[in-house]
């Protein structure tokens, strides 16, 4: 057999961290599974397992209470597995110690649960060298407190890089954390029924962010939300997504965000964009990609902006244009290496426009709309897409039939075989298979063929 060293073992698992084969990996020999067991227990993989590694005075503390641990459980354990956590979820914890408490039979008593919990955290703040993600909610108000408030958590939260958080979580957490953290890079925030204060002294004192999340998903009473934290964001931010639903996330805070190099919005009130007039005269140097979802400025504010800003872009996304928004695109971002502006089978004219101006256009989304035949589609991409072009996304909606019969999907393959780029092509088909060109039996043995030939890549 093959021999690995350790560091090679430890690359090759760290692809398989997601997949559920590398719990196979523990039964393979001692050195599989010391590397393995590593990389699976970022994560809290089994609550009675942890409890194993809860030192005696622990276990003491658990009896004088009257929670029983199982024989089984009290056996030492191989590994030292609360040492390997990476990843702690406030909310989880505190979920799965419920759960172990009901299914070992024991009375889900406040204090058995918050005592159990207290030694949990004491373990993990003990144990933990360096833990990278945080996961807090307002929910878990208590438990959010306690464990930050362990001695050592100094030690295990120094070199924290991700944080996920409510805004209303209270301002002694954020606090708290202010004192400890300074190099958080992610953090994801959930915009709930109001912004603590202390959230933008923790944000303040960031050295080194990188990527922010804003959601708002619902807001619970009729509150006027105070978002002057989000001026506090640190200029060494370089992603921002905002999400919001039904309420008013300010948008001018960006203007700040210079350095920025992606920029996600997917808001579903238009009023939102009042504040975009504020963006369209700064430069972002930056930016390489842009998206909005569901809602976005209108064309006159977007012109603009692109104007100022869209040599940078490489990739662009937006739910829907218009003829003078298509012509900016082209004029002012000839860059794009990707490219989704809503186009449907009706505007072939656009997306040859497109091909034409954008020379180093790679990929493309088009909508597919009633019954239609996509070889026009096809001709056009054979002929006029730019060398480095290499996927076609095609999006089916639910009004949509495909009308495109054998022969002519494999006339656009024979044709793409012998363009002169020779890459192949990525044939993105999303949809109910049932209104697709992948309805005829025969279109899926045609796609099959030729992604053995090497000339298409279905995804």
């Amino acid at each position: 057999m093959l021999q690995f060293s350790a560091d090679c073992l430890s690359e090759i698992f760290e692809y398989l961290e997601e997949d559920k084969t590398l719990c196979s990996c523990i039964l393979v020999n001692k050195l599989w599974c010391k590397i393995s067991v590593r990389i699976l227990w970022r994560r809290i993989r089994n609550y009675n397992t942890l409890i194993t590694c809860l030192p005696n005075e622990s276990k003491e503390v658990l009896s004088r209470n009257g929670i029983i641990i199982s024989t089984s459980t009290s056996e030492h354990p191989m590994f030292n597995y609360a040492s390997f956590c990476k990843y702690i979820s406030i909310y989880d914890v505190n979920y799965n110690i419920k759960r172990f408490l009901y299914i070992s039979a024991q009375y889900l008593l406040n204090d058995n649960i918050k005592v159990l919990t207290n030694e949990i955290f004491k373990l993990l703040i003990n144990q933990i060298f360096s833990l990278r993600r945080l996961e807090v909610n307002s929910s878990s108000l208590e438990q959010n407190i306690v464990f930050i408030s362990q001695p050592k958590a100094r030690y295990c939260l120094n070199n924290l890089t991700e944080l996920y958080c409510d805004s209303d979580t209270t301002n002694k957490f954020f606090y708290q954390l202010s004192q400890i953290c300074h190099n958080i890079q992610i953090l994801r925030i959930s915009i709930k029924n109001f912004i603590s204060d202390g959230l933008a002294d923790l944000i303040s004192t960031q050295k080194n962010l990188k990527c922010l999340y804003i959601s708002q998903f619902y807001v619970y009473k009729k509150l006027k939300i105070d978002y002057n934290s989000l001026t506090k964001i640190p200029n060494t931010l370089t992603k921002l997504s905002i999400h919001e639903e039904n309420y008013f996330i300010p948008l001018s805070f960006i203007g700040k965000l210079t350095n920025l190099q992606e920029l996600m919005i997917s808001i579903s009130q238009i009023n939102s964009f009042e504040n975009f007039k504020e963006l369209e005269y700064i430069t972002f140097s930056k930016l390489q990609i842009l998206e909005f979802k569901y809602q976005c400025p209108n064309s006159e504010l977007l012109i603009k902006f692109l104007e100022n800003n869209g040599r940078n872009l490489n990739e662009f996304y937006i739910g829907r244009s218009d003829d003078s928004l298509n012509s900016a695109i082209k004029t002012f971002c000839p860059n794009l290496r990707k490219l989704d502006t809503g186009l449907t089978n009706n505007d072939m004219e656009t997306l040859k426009m497109f091909f034409d101006n954008i020379q180093c256009l790679e990929s493309i989304r088009i909508y597919c709309e009633g019954h239609f035949n996509e070889k026009n589609l096809f001709e056009i991409v054979v002929k006029y897409s730019p060398k480095n072009f290499n996927e076609l996304k095609l999006i089916y909606a639910n009004n949509a039939r495909s009308q495109l019969t054998p022969e002519e999907l494999e006339s656009f393959f024979v044709s793409w075989a012998i363009r002169i780029s020779q890459k192949s092509l990525s044939l993105v088909i999303i949809g109910n298979e049932m209104r697709t060109l992948n309805l005829n039996s025969e279109n899926k043995k045609i796609i099959e063929k030729y992604s053995k030939f090497g000339i298409v890549r279905k995804s």
